[in-house]
């Protein structure tokens, strides 16, 4: 099959994969088809099909209401050379809040469940925690192009060339060596390599798409791992996100994260973005399968 996003920059795949189409079926769920982005291991990155999940809900609540909070299970692995379909179910509009359940299907079976609630405006109470201090600006930081870049390995190459996203750990990367100090928290910038239209609906999706990129490396780091442990397997089991306030996705976000605990072959991690002046955005908890060979646990 050919790939519809072949020659494309990364932040134009990116937007074209966000960009679903409308099948116009109406039975007792909406109908909406997308692609998938091309990756290295043939399947879909997580955060490409909740993203796209996100959207999919979007499209059928009214534009007054905004996006507040998702879960989802990831139930399969996705076929990166397939497109997706997904049905969306108009589960509640209520005065304040809409609920909607969203199913992505490939091959008639599903790969992720979904619900998602929004919300209209409503002022009330506000605080939040607030954001690390002294922690070293972006600018101060290598990008994962110039950490990956001298890499010769296709794998590398993907994640130093091919993402919409610059990331830049504030800690010691790990993605060739582990980080010696075993503790199970870090940091990370991030922002996309280029400006995204002033749509808030499409920065709330394109968080969504990033939060899964390096949300399970504090339980590697809490065991002195590195992506290219041998024999390290690792999927997204699960993930939720809320929304807190509105924030630019192709402006720098700090995400602070930390895992709390792994047990059982799976692992939770939790994370808070906030923008750069301070401001709590959005937090995310996401469990995955984080697994070893036997003869390397610790």
């Amino acid at each position: 099959m050919s790939d519809p996003l072949s020659g494309l920059d990364p932040l134009a795949g990116l937007l074209a994969t966000l960009d679903l189409a409308d099948t116009g079926a109406r039975t007792s769920e909406d109908i909406f088809t997308g692609p998938s982005q091309w990756m290295p291991g043939g399947r879909v990155f997580g955060g490409q099909v909740y993203a796209q999940s996100i959207i999919a809900a979007i499209r059928t609540v009214p534009d007054d209401r905004a996006i507040h909070s998702t879960h989802g299970y990831f139930l399969r692995p996705g076929d990166a050379t397939q497109p997706i379909t997904f049905s969306v179910d108009r589960i509640h509009d209520g005065r304040s809040f809409s609920t909607r359940r969203t199913q992505a299907y490939q091959n008639g079976v599903p790969i992720l469940s979904m619900i998602a609630s929004f919300q209209d405006h409503d002022p009330g109470l506000e605080h939040q925690l607030d954001a690390p201090e002294q922690v070293t600006p972006p600018e101060e930081l290598p990008s994962a192009a110039e950490v990956l870049g001298p890499v010769d390995h296709p794998v590398a190459q993907f994640w130093a060339t091919s993402r919409a996203f610059d990331i830049r750990h504030v800690q010691q990367p790990i993605y060739l060596r582990a980080d010696p100090s075993r503790t199970p928290r870090q940091a990370v910038w991030m922002k996309t390599i280029g400006t995204l239209p002033d749509d808030p609906k499409l920065h709330r999706a394109a968080l969504a798409y990033a939060s899964d990129y390096s949300i399970l490396e504090p339980v590697l780091r809490a065991h002195g791992l590195a992506w290219t442990h041998r024999g390290l397997k690792m999927a997204s089991l699960d993930h939720a996100m809320w929304w807190h306030r509105p924030a630019r996705v192709d402006e720098w976000l700090l995400y602070v994260q930390e895992s709390p605990t792994a047990s059982g072959g799976r692992g939770l991690s939790t994370g808070r973005i906030y923008t750069r002046d301070g401001a709590l955005v959005a937090s995310i908890a996401q469990e995955g399968m984080v697994r070893v060979p036997e003869d390397q646990l610790d």
